[in-house]
């Protein structure tokens, strides 16, 4: 009895886990925004949701070679994808998959983000690194949340 109950919450985490991933895939940037500010109807943010998304932005498509943002991008687009990772960034659920996939994301798009800010006057770099500074801090308070309910024996 206890192992059926154990293959159905692990059916329904997988299910749970599919359904994210394709809502996921055919979100805009508009969409990604929304869900990280988890201003979705029935689509809450998870840990898995937010390492979906980054993984989205700096994986490299396999059929065209090419990765999320391009340097020939609209600016506007580009703003979408920087305020978007500084959003995930500062979210409550983040993990360190999602911080070390937000640092790829400025390794990958180290040129974009430097010319963007020569180009329009902007400090994204800077934002970026106080970002991913929060996100350790984040990750740091929920280290030490897991611990003390450890302790205490959840």
């Amino acid at each position: 009895m206890l192992g059926n109950l154990f293959k159905s919450k692990a059916k329904s985490e997988t299910n749970e886990e599919e359904h994210t991933i394709e809502k996921i895939s055919k979100m805009n940037l508009t969409d990604m925004r929304s869900y990280v500010r988890n201003s979705m109807k029935d689509f809450e943010v998870s840990e898995i949701g937010l390492q979906l998304l980054m993984d989205k932005l700096t994986l490299e498509d396999e059929h065209s070679q090419k990765y999320y943002l391009n340097a020939d991008d609209m600016p506007s687009k580009k703003k979408k994808a920087f305020d978007l990772v500084i959003l995930v960034a500062n979210s409550k659920k983040i993990t360190i998959e999602t911080v070390e996939s937000i640092q790829r994301f400025l390794e990958v798009y180290r040129e974009i983000i430097e010319a963007y800010d020569k180009e329009f006057k902007e400090i994204y770099d800077s934002r970026f690194n106080d970002a991913l500074n929060q996100a350790v801090a984040n990750l740091d308070e929920i280290t030490k949340f897991q611990t003390k309910m450890k302790v205490l024996g959840e």
